[in-house]
């Protein structure tokens, strides 16, 4: 399996493992042509949508440096999306808004998101190779769960880095709508600014309101 030194006190150095397409190319030899990785990114905000990417990649033409989207920055994300829009063979994305993490919770809204990515994809997948341990219910592709996919499995780093960059890309978006809230520079994370942000003037309607720190608060965008 491939490595990298990623840090180094004295003489002793870390090592830990890159992503790799070992995995894709095991299913492609067994006839599994077009193999989709999945990843989704904002579980965790208490604004805005949650996001996945379902990519499959060329195997003939891999994108170089690609790698779990939280280790990198948010340049070396944005530079990397282009490349993997412009390499892979299929891309899809899917969000799942605020109102629907709401209403069926986050985890059952990251399933929905997972599906419409899939769905969205213009190449049909052969199997499935998932970032975590829980399969998305309603998904009829085959496929499998991996834990820390992001980090070992090339096409789930590069569907991490689709997901990021393009939920990122909308909070930004949002922030024009609500800029007292900052989504532009914290994504709608629970920063000590958007915190402060929330009581003093209350969520909005981009808000998650089943989050604890939105609940039983009050504001006018909420009624938009």
């Amino acid at each position: 399996m491939p490595i990298k030194s990623v840090k180094r006190m004295g003489s002793v150095s870390t090592l830990v493992p890159v992503p790799h397409f070992e995995r894709e190319r095991m299913l492609i030899a067994r006839g599994l042509l077009h193999i989709a990785g999945i990843d989704e990114a904002g579980r965790g905000p208490l604004a805005g949508p949650v996001a996945a990417a379902a990519v499959i990649l060329d195997p003939n033409d891999l994108p170089e440096a690609v790698d779990d989207s939280k280790a990198l920055t948010e340049a070396q994300r944005e530079h990397l999306f282009l490349l993997i829009m412009s390499k892979a063979l299929a891309i899809g994305i899917g969000f799942s808004s605020p109102r629907e993490i709401d209403r069926i919770n986050i985890r059952q809204a990251t399933f929905a998101a997972m599906r419409r990515a899939a769905s969205a994809l213009p190449l049909s997948p052969h199997h499935l190779l998932i970032d975590g341990n829980d399969f998305p219910h309603g998904v009829t592709i085959a496929g499998e769960t991996i834990i820390k996919g992001d980090a070992t499995c090339l096409s789930i780093a590069a569907a991490s880095i689709v997901a990021k960059v393009a939920r990122d890309r909308l909070m930004v978006r949002l922030d024009a709508h609500h800029p007292v809230y900052g989504f532009a520079r914290h994504k709608g994370y629970a920063t000590e600014q958007h915190r402060a942000a929330l009581l003093r003037h209350g969520p909005s309607a981009a808000h998650r309101m089943s989050f604890a720190p939105c609940r039983g608060e009050t504001s006018d965008d909420c009624q938009s």
